[in-house]
């Protein structure tokens, strides 16, 4: 996913601080399914925006400190300009949301310890309630909304580790299982040949090198030196094979 292309989106319609906000909270969020890490993720934090969010569309202010629960609870009684997919559908999710990471021992004790099926549920939800953002406030551009939504919703896999500027892929297989669980990770955008080389350093670049060539004439892959690669409809069905052997 294009972090930065999504946020100059909705920093066209939202003030810049909320839709990096935004953006940076969902992008950790995403990671941690991904590495399956629990309790580095703030997803009070994404609510707390997403709070923000429809105060500014209802009202064009937002509070510093808003009172989330409150706020979720009681706007489908009190007058607003918000749509009602906003006020009511998208406010009842982000509750929810908020109950559970209250609930799970995520920001509070409690009696039940967060696990992986709560993280995937709030990634899960949290896909929607950005995707339903993006829909609502970019209603003049519905091509780049919905190129935009296709990646919010793409799967994550549970397999890929990100760093600052690299991403490792955590049970590579062979050098083949590597560049496809790797592409997939970046799908649906080109991946530069030195990422690939930067994110596989562990394999010698000579190894590949060869393994781009022969994924591309096996047709896994389409691209080219210059603007990068990424996995073809084939390729991306072969990396979902890879991924759940």
């Amino acid at each position: 996913m294009n972090s930065d292309e999504l946020i100059r989106e909705l920093g066209g319609k939202l003030p810049k601080s909320l839709a990096k906000d935004l953006v940076v909270d969902f992008i950790q969020l995403r990671r941690d399914v991904a590495s399956e890490t629990l309790g580095r993720s703030s997803p009070g934090k994404f609510i707390e925006t997403v709070v923000q969010v429809l105060q500014f569309l209802d009202t064009g202010t937002y509070e510093k400190t808003p009172k989330i629960d409150d706020y979720l609870r009681n706007i489908e009684s009190r007058p607003s300009t918000l749509s009602d997919d906003l006020r009511i559908t998208l406010a009842r999710v982000a509750r929810a949301n908020y109950t559970l990471r209250n609930k799970r021992n995520i920001a509070h004790k409690a009696d039940i310890d967060p696990n992986i099926y709560d993280l995937k549920y709030l990634l899960s939800s949290s896909q929607w309630i950005l995707s339903e953002i993006v829909r609502q406030i970019l209603t003049n551009d519905m091509k780049t909304a919905g190129n935009i939504i296709e990646q919010i919703q793409i799967p994550v896999t549970p397999m890929v580790d990100d760093f600052e500027g690299k991403s490792v892929v955590l049970k590579a297989g062979s050098t083949e299982d590597e560049l496809l669980i790797l592409l997939f990770h970046y799908f649906p955008e080109y991946t530069s040949v030195s990422q690939i080389h930067l994110d596989m350093n562990r394999r010698p670049p000579s190894t590949i090198s060869h393994i781009i060539k022969s994924t591309y004439d096996k047709r896994f892959i389409d691209g080219d030196r210059q603007k990068g690669f990424k996995l073809t409809s084939t390729g991306y069905k072969e990396a979902i094979n890879r991924i759940q052997k």
